[in-house]
């Protein structure tokens, strides 16, 4: 089982949208309303930046970045919580499945640190994220380099997140995959990504693995 992060086993909204209006000040651009900030949970920051900042000139969108790291780094990640049933869910899955992983966009430094601080680490064998380059900021070349790295069989793999971007990796690599509906994603988006499932809160995971099949 490959589980995201942000909106799938923590709510990291104060964190990442704190942190991205604290870039936005410092580059002197105006800052979207509350809920177009809250839509940048869950894909990669760099292509929501370059909207913000209306360019697609990498040092300009690697400086927005950096700033936000500044802030997030030492502040942001902590400001986040874990969903109610997620223990509860991970120890259910654990008996269920041969092993547990991470697969987030945010870069495996910070994902590192977050399972750890929310004692959530000894449920998966490793966590994997992007880097802080860029590289596997694209969650489908992401799920490729997890199944390759660990021996995985595709079809015997199920992705669970809360957006598009999920979805549509799993199914770029062949992995069924279920909606958590508790996060950022509606029904909708994850309907249309092509959801195999759709699970309305983590103490229903199991039944939504059984209708993955």
């Amino acid at each position: 089982l490959l589980f995201d992060l942000d909106g799938t086993l923590t709510d990291p909204h104060l964190g990442i949208v704190t942190s991205i209006k604290y870039a936005l000040e410092l580059l002197e651009r105006p800052c979207p309303p509350e809920d177009v900030l809250a839509n940048c949970i869950g894909p990669p920051l760099r292509s929501s930046f370059g909207s913000f900042l209306e360019t697609s000139d990498r040092e300009r969108i690697e400086e927005a970045m950096a700033l936000y790291r500044r802030r997030y780094a030492d502040v942001g990640l902590f400001e986040n919580e874990v969903y109610d049933g997620v223990p509860e869910m991970l120890e259910s899955a654990r008996s269920i499945a041969a092993a547990l992983f991470v697969a987030t966009s945010k870069p495996t430094v910070f994902a590192e640190r977050i399972v750890r601080h929310f004692g959530l680490d000894h449920h998966f064998v490793r966590v994997y994220g992007a880097e802080l380059d860029g590289r596997f900021d694209n969650k489908a070349e992401l799920l490729a380099h997890l199944l390759a790295a660990e021996g995985i069989d595709a079809e015997s793999a199920v992705m669970v997140g809360d957006r598009d971007v999920d979805v549509l990796a799993a199914k770029a690599n062949g992995l069924r995959s279920i909606g958590a509906l508790w996060g950022y994603g509606s029904p909708a988006e994850l309907l249309d990504a092509g959801a195999d499932a759709l699970c309305s809160a983590p103490r229903d995971l199991l039944t939504c693995l059984d209708s993955a099949r």
